[in-house]
Order: C-alpha cells, then sequence, then structure tokens
C-alpha cells in the first residue's frame, strides 16, 4: 500500500492546488502527457526503440551489441540531440 503522505498521480491538478495557483494570479499550463518534441533525447529513444525491438535481443551482451549496431544508422543531428540533453560523452 502507498502511504497516504505520496501525493497521488495527479494530484497537481487537485481543486485546491489550482486555487492556490490562481490566488495570487498566476496560470498553470500543464504539459502533454508525452511529447517528444520536449525532450530532445526522447527523439532519438522513439528511433531506438522500434528498432532494438525488431532486432530481438535478448540478452544484456546482444542488446548493447544490437544497441551499438543501430546508432550507425542515426544522424549527426541526431546525435546532437544526445549532447543537448546532457549526454555530452556520446
Amino acid at each position: 500500500m502507498i502511504s497516504s503522505s505520496w501525493p497521488t498521480p495527479g494530484s497537481h491538478r487537485a481543486t485546491a492546488v489550482r486555487r492556490a495557483i490562481r490566488n495570487p494570479g498566476a496560470k498553470a499550463i500543464f504539459l502533454p502527457k508525452y511529447s517528444p518534441d520536449l525532450n530532445l533525447i526522447e527523439q532519438v529513444f522513439s528511433k531506438l526503440k522500434p528498432l532494438l525491438g525488431k532486432a530481438d535481443a535478448r540478452t544484456v551482451e546482444a542488446v548493447a551489441a544490437t544497441v551499438g549496431q543501430l546508432f550507425e544508422l542515426f544522424t549527426p543531428q541526431e546525435y546532437a540531440n544526445f549532447r543537448n540533453a546532457g549526454c555530452a560523452s556520446v
């Protein structure tokens, strides 16, 4: 059982929270639940995940080798997205 001290999903949308935000005249603007456009690394993951699934690698070693091979399919701009998302070693 989850402790009652933890907020439930969507608790930021509760009426009391909305009133607290609006009281000083602010407005809450909610982001979409999932938007690759708002997270550069998600653009790369959205290309990698289906390719990795098709490769059918099922061991840690096979997944690592496959990911290494799949990265050869990425463009320089996609690598820049990794760097811009904080993955500077890539």
